[in-house]
């Protein structure tokens, strides 16, 4: 199972010709993505590694590939135009990698998608990935990962990494693993990750990283400890940031009380969130909850 991607993902890759796009294309081709179309204008009816074909839209790469999810690698001038030109085909899948959209921008995307069966990760995430079937739309190593029952949702992708290089290291493996992106403005927002992670039979815990500024843990919190049951365990980056100060990501940065690391941790605690207290000790506290609730749980058949 996992959530988001799988066997069926047909992928097409918006900006494979640039140098990112196209190194990323192939090492999610390596792991196993089915790729069947890239975009570029201006350099249809080319082919890439001489197997994808290229077109100059993203209607006309759909209408013959039949692809049902995109990557978008093009740069922040052009990357709300390419996101909305994917949402007019109708893609079901788009997961932007281009960092430094400018919010306004953003603002006006989450506009115009709301209400409409476009589903956005990102912007400037590292995407998505299914361990289990071999299907990676993003820019996260494929070989930290391996199949499992953890989903793992974060803002950050290094400590996405980091969480997940831990759980493989003891052997844990993962449902999926999705970066949401570290804008102020994100098409898809943790209590959404959340809601799939829970009706997903093939998960059975959930990793949730994330960092100072605005309230997204705060709403993830409140759904947590609402409509969850499976265990949940959190880690909060930026607990040293200074306010008013940028940290990394364009919305990591303090604004007002909520924003800050130890509101967001009581806040998880509240929910019955167990809270690692470094970035090293995530997978060392999930080890800890899932085994201990799966010895309960043994225990009462």
């Amino acid at each position: 199972m996992g959530i988001l991607v799988d066997e069926t993902t047909r992928l097409m890759v918006q900006g494979i010709t640039g140098r990112e796009g196209g190194f990323h294309a192939q090492r999610c081709m390596q792991y196993g993505t089915k790729i069947v179309a890239g975009v570029t204008p201006g350099r249809g009816g080319q082919m890439w590694e001489n197997t994808v074909p290229i077109f100059d839209g993203v209607e006309k790469a759909v209408k013959e590939t039949g692809a049902n999810a995109t990557m978008i690698f093009v740069p922040p001038a052009f990357a709300t135009d390419a996101i909305l030109e994917a949402a007019e085909a109708g893609m079901a899948l788009i997961v932007c990698i281009t960092e430094g959209i400018p919010v306004m921008d953003m603002v006006k995307v989450a506009r115009y998608l709301d209400g409409k069966p476009v589903r956005l990760i990102g912007p400037n995430c590292p995407g998505v990935i299914n361990p289990a079937a071999k299907c990676k739309v993003g820019i996260m190593p494929g070989n930290i990962h391996m199949a499992g029952p953890i989903g793992v949702i974060s803002r950050s992708g290094t400590l996405t990494y980091e969480a997940v290089n831990q759980l493989t290291a003891k052997g844990i493996g993962q449902s999926a693993c999705v970066g949401i992106g570290g804008d102020p403005i994100v098409g898809t927002t943790f209590v959404a990750v959340l809601e799939l992670f829970e009706k997903d039979p093939q998960t059975e815990a959930v990793v949730l990283i994330g960092e100072i500024g605005g309230t997204k843990e705060q709403e993830a919190a409140d759904f947590i400890g609402h409509h969850m049951t499976k265990p949940v365990v959190g880690f909060i980056g930026g607990s040293t940031a200074p306010p008013g100060k940028r940290m990394g990501h364009a919305g990591a940065i303090i604004t007002g009380t909520a924003a800050r690391a130890d509101e967001k941790v009581k806040a998880l605690q509240k929910a019955g969130v167990t809270v690692a207290e470094s970035p090293a000790l995530i997978g060392e506290t999930l080890e800890r909850v899932y085994k201990g609730r799966k010895t309960r749980a043994s225990g009462r058949r």
